[in-house]
């Protein structure tokens, strides 16, 4: 199948639709983040590039925490909306309806209407052009009780996550496999 080639630019995708609080509990603030993901797993880092003119950079950078909310497909205008309006001048929490929880390792607040919050700690600010990279530390994750199974396990699939894709939102569909599904050896029936 013949290709086009297009200059260099940010469409890797899916990429996760999530939103980022910071602030306090008192004083929370939200922003809509796709540029996010892990980079490391032991110890668990990830990142999120702001440009420097959001309201959130300056809180981010002087407080140096951070929480990634996962968002549902059912706040996918919520979440919009905290991606372009400015905290500056608009209470997104109430605007939302969103209640700013406490976290357990740090003072950012979490969203608990999100179903996975992610509690970072910055370890290194990165000026990369447009935006500023924080990398930092997942310090703690908090997970809704209802999304864990008997086994005590995740189930992601019954979060109903979002995705973000080259500007437009997407709920994300059934569980297709699970990592290393594709090599595992079938289990061979015992015989009685």
């Amino acid at each position: 199948m013949p290709k086009q080639f297009w200059k260099g630019s940010a469409l890797l995708s899916p990429v996760p639709a999530a939103l980022v609080s910071c602030g306090t509990v008192d004083s929370p603030n939200v922003l809509t983040i796709g540029w996010t993901g892990i980079v490391c797993t032991h110890p668990p880092m990830t990142y999120v590039s702001i440009r420097p003119q959001r309201y959130s950079y300056d809180i981010i950078k002087d407080s140096g925490e951070f929480v990634i909310n996962l968002t549902t497909a059912a706040m996918c205008r919520e979440t919009d909306l905290c991606g372009v309006k400015s905290g500056k001048d608009t209470d997104k929490f109430a605007l939302c309806g969103f209640h700013a929880g406490a976290s357990h390792e740090i003072s950012a607040p979490i969203i608990e209407e999100c179903p996975i919050n992610l509690e970072c700690r910055v370890t290194e600010a990165k000026a990369l052009g447009t935006h500023t990279m924080f990398l930092a530390e997942i310090v703690g994750i908090n997970v809704d009780e209802e999304y864990i199974d008997e086994n005590g396990r995740l189930d992601m699939e019954k979060c109903g996550l979002m995705a973000y894709a080259h500007g437009e939102y997407f709920s994300l569909g059934k569980k297709l496999g699970s990592f290393g599904w594709s090599v595992r050896k079938k289990k061979k029936k015992r015989k009685k």
